[in-house]
This record gives structure tokens, C-alpha cells and sequence, in this order.
């Protein structure tokens, strides 16, 4: 049996969006594998998933995405404990700060952070997309993941 798998993803210049297919790339020929950008994803694309990836880059002074993936994540904080999660994400400058701050507030929320998350400086490289991909595929199949740190 395969795991339901839901990518969820806000993109700006290009560089998450890469980052989401490539995940769902990995996961091809599997009706389990959904990709959504944010403003199609509903708190029932969450309850559904055994996986849950969600993606953003860092925007402004490192945060989320302050117009969709700000109030998505909002609306889903009280549905995520127990739940099986990946972050993902790119960014321009800084160190990261946005992501350690996410993955902090999924823990709050009782979220799983199953894999360390994933950031690229700029877009992903040819090697970060292997990665992406061979995460996809991972996730899609009938794997037990484990909790992270």
C-alpha cells in the first residue's frame, strides 16, 4: 500500500516551484501523489496526507510568504499534530533562519519533521533535484517514516 502523498508549495520567482515538481516527479505513475500550489490547497489536501511536503521561500526579513502560505499555515496549525511532514524551500540571503523558525512552529504544532528540511541558495542544483526527486519516490512508496532530531 502507498502513502498519500500531498506537495504543497508557494513560489515566487520559480526556484520552490522547481523544487515541488521535481518531489513529484519522483512519485510518477502513483494516483497517490498531489501537487497543489497554495492557493489551490484546502485543510482537507492536509487531513488526507500521510506525507505532507510543504515548500516556501524566504521572503522579506526570513519569514513565509506573508499573503498565502502565511495565512495557509495559519489555518492548518490545529490539524498537523501527529502528522508526517517535509519543509522545503530556497532563498537568497541569509542563513536559513526562516526555515529553523518553520520547522519550530510545525514541532509547536505537534507536526512529525520526518527528514531534515531542505534549503537551496537560489535554485536547486542538478544534485538537489536528485535528491528531490529520489524524495518523491521514497515518500510515495510504502515506507515507515521516522521522526527527525
Amino acid at each position: 500500500m502507498s502513502n498519500r502523498v500531498n506537495i504543497i508549495y508557494w513560489s515566487g520567482t520559480g526556484n520552490t516551484e522547481l523544487m515541488a515538481k521535481s518531489i513529484y516527479d519522483g512519485s510518477k505513475g502513483s494516483e497517490n501523489v498531489k501537487l497543489l500550489s497554495v492557493e489551490n490547497a484546502s485543510l482537507d489536501d492536509v487531513k488526507e496526507a500521510d506525507i505532507l511536503f510543504l515548500g516556501c521561500p524566504s521572503m522579506g526579513n526570513e519569514e513565509l510568504e506573508e499573503t498565502e502560505m502565511e495565512p495557509f499555515m495559519e489555518s492548518i496549525s490545529n490539524d498537523i499534530s501527529g502528522k508526517k511532514i517535509i519543509l522545503f524551500g530556497s532563498y537568497g540571503w541569509g542563513d536559513g533562519e526562516w526555515m529553523q523558525d518553520w520547522e519550530e512552529r510545525v514541532k509547536k504544532c505537534g507536526g512529525i519533521l520526518v527528514e531534515q528540511s531542505i534549503i537551496c541558495n537560489e535554485g536547486p542544483s542538478s544534485e538537489d533535484i536528485e535528491n528531490f526527486t529520489s524524495l518523491g519516490k521514497k515518500y510515495t512508496l510504502s515506507v515507515e517514516a521516522k521522526q527527525v532530531n
